[in-house]
Order: C-alpha cells, then structure tokens, then sequence
C-alpha cells in the first residue's frame, strides 16, 4: 500500500517533471549567449527575517554573480501563546524565507537543498527571474537532492519568491514557503526628483495568513507529518477564512523583546510581502515618506502615504525617518486582522521627545460642573 507521502511524491512530482520536460531544455541543449565566466562571485551567508544581510545600498563595481545557498526545512511551527502548531514548510526554516539582495545586472546564483529527511518536493519561483516559470521548472528538487539555478536581475524592485510544486501550490505557499528578493538600482534608491536617498536600517515583514484544522471541540488540531495534515489543511484553505494572520511566521514575532529597533533621527526601510493575500501596511503615529507601494524601484515613489496597498502575490517597500521616540505600532490596517488575527509588529524607537510635533495640552481631568 502507497503511504501518503509516496503518493504525494509519485504522482505529483511526476506530472511537474513530465510537464517540464517538453518545455525546457536540458543544461546539455541550451546554449549560452553571454559569457559570464570573468565575472567575480560573492558567496553570501543569508540572515532570517527581519533582518537582512549586509548590502551595498549602490554597487561599487560592475556586475557580479552572488551565491546564496537554501536549505529547506520542513518542520512543526507554534504560530501562537497558545501552542498552536502548524506544520511547516520552509526555505531555511524561517517564515518567511531569507530575503535575498543583489543589485540590477548581477546574476543571482542560488543552490536549494532539500535534505532527505523531508517528505515533499519542492520548488522556487522567482517572481524578479524570467522564464521557466520563473525558475520554477528547472529547480524540482526531491528529498535528498540539490539544485542551482542562475538568473539575472533585470529590472530593479522588491520581488516575492515561493515554492511552486505542481498541484501543491496553495498548500506550500500558506505553509510558509515564500520570501522576498530586492533588486536595488545599481546607483541605489532614489526619490521623484532623482536625488538618492539611503537607509540606515532595513526590515524586512513577510506576511502570512494560516489555516489551522479545528477537532469537534473547535480547538486547533496537531499532526504527525504533512502527509497527515494534507487533507484538512486543505478543507480548511478552501473556506478561505484563515485562522491566522501573522507577521513573520507567528502571532507576536516582531512585539515586546522581539520589536524592531530605531532610533530617532534614523531612516529605516520596511519592505513589506504577502505571496498570497491582498494587505494594507500602516505604521500608527509615522508616515511612508516614501512609498514603492508596487515595489519597484524604476518606478517613482509615492509620498507622504498613512498606509499604503500590497496585492497578493508582491512585494513592496517604504522608507521612513523617525521624528519621535516611542513604540510604534505597524500593522496590517485591516484591523481585524491585526488586532483578532495577529498582524501587528512594534517599532521601539529611542531619543528625545518633540513637544513641537505632538504634546498633551492639558491632561485628563474631571469635566467641571455646570
């Protein structure tokens, strides 16, 4: 008798590499038009979320091939104070996966593992590649196996990465599997009138919405393996109504000891996904100053936004410069969401106090008395 996971795995990654072999040619057939072999390599370490890892904000040289490496890492996820589990599927066991930086014209190279203890195949879709199902269909990876695929960055922005088995898809995507690559204009970011303008820090939110089965009882279930967990997972997506919505993988990740850090005077640049759902970033008591709302960088920003859209499917960025000290609540401005859900991160910010922005004319107190 098939296990779960052998029928998953046979019949599934089966129909993706029959439907990939007619369309895409083998290494042995494809021919290469541009010579690439003088150009330096950079081996970079990736960071999980929300940090990101170190980074011209401008290329100082010409274009490069950077190496990143991923391993994918399916595994039990408590996405909540109250122990609720999900079973996971990851790219380097964070949700969501590493963000990845080159700048336009550099040739990312990216080897993806998947280690022979995980039961499903796997896949990555670049939305910033071109082709091949944005790499999709020349990265099917199997337990126990590695690939490499090489793309080059050919237009500059913030772009959603995620896996893409075929018929699996949902499924991977709301179990985790997405992240974000940015494409950084080789002279850097600039405003609408061209001028350049730099970050000191840079965060990095990948948002998610769960769909956790419940029992008879109405309490959230936990499973053994994905294999046990496909079938009601999958009822449970279908209604549509997720369970949870949570920045970074869980209900409270970027709250309390976890708040995002900035200090008063400092520009920080938020890039913001979500790989499925439309959301509605907001930052309560700042601004966007400048808003890549689409998430691309050829594009002028918009300004002076209070909360700006990201579809489903994107990724997006915002730059903003800390006036007043304090926590600062970023949410998903659905406030249910964000309140009932989980959607709310804390920027913690230090410095003095500007009485000329905001300050308590008169402080509460009894109303007088006719």
């Amino acid at each position: 008798m098939l296990t779960r996971r052998e029928a998953l795995l046979g019949t599934v990654f089966a129909a993706a590499v029959a439907a990939a072999i007619p369309a895409f040619p083998s290494m042995a057939q494809s021919t290469d038009v541009t010579d690439i072999s003088a150009l330096p390599r950079q081996r970079v370490s990736l960071v999980a979320p929300p940090f990101v890892h170190p980074h011209e904000q401008f290329a100082t040289t010409g274009p490069k091939i950077v190496e990143f490496t991923m391993t994918i890492e399916e595994k039990p996820i408590v996405i909540d104070g109250e122990g609720t589990t999900l079973r996971g599927m990851t790219f380097n066991g964070s949700i969501p996966g590493p963000m990845m930086v080159v700048h336009e014209g550099d040739y990312l190279e990216l080897t993806l593992v998947n280690p022979e203890t995980n039961e499903m195949p796997h896949n990555i879709d670049f939305h910033a590649a071109t082709g091949a199902l944005g790499g999709g269909a020349l990265t099917h990876v199997s337990p126990g196996e590695k690939v490499t695929l090489r793309f080059k960055a050919t237009r500059s922005g913030t772009f959603v990465y995620h896996c893409a088995p075929e018929g699996m898809i949902p499924w991977h995507v709301v179990s985790g599997m997405s992240g974000t690559v940015m494409v950084l204009p080789r002279e850097g970011l600039k405003n609408g009138e061209g001028e350049p303008v730099r970050y000191d820090r840079i965060y990095y939110i990948g948002e998610n919405e769960f769909y956790i089965p419940r029992d008879e009882t109405g309490a959230y279930k936990k499973y053994e393996s994905l294999g046990e967990s496909y079938d009601e997972t999958m009822t449970a997506m279908r209604g549509l109504i997720p369970t949870h919505v949570v920045f970074n993988g869980k209900v409270g990740s970027l709250t309390g000891e976890n708040a995002l850090k900035a200090k008063v005077g400092e520009t920080v640049l938020i890039v913001h996904s979500q790989a499925n759902r439309d959301t509605r970033p907001h930052l309560i008591g700042g601004h966007g100053d400048y808003v890549w709302e689409e998430g691309k960088f050829a594009n002028p920003p918009a300004k002076d936004l209070e909360t700006w859209f990201i579809r489903g499917g994107s990724a997006g960025a915002a730059l903003y410069t800390f006036l007043q000290p304090g926590i600062y609540a970023y949410v998903n401005h659905n406030l249910i969401e964000a309140v009932e859900l989980g959607a709310t991160a804390h920027f913690m910010v230090e410095g003095e106090w500007n009485d000329d922005l905001m300050t308590q004319v008169a402080a509460p107190g009894p109303v007088p008395s006719q």
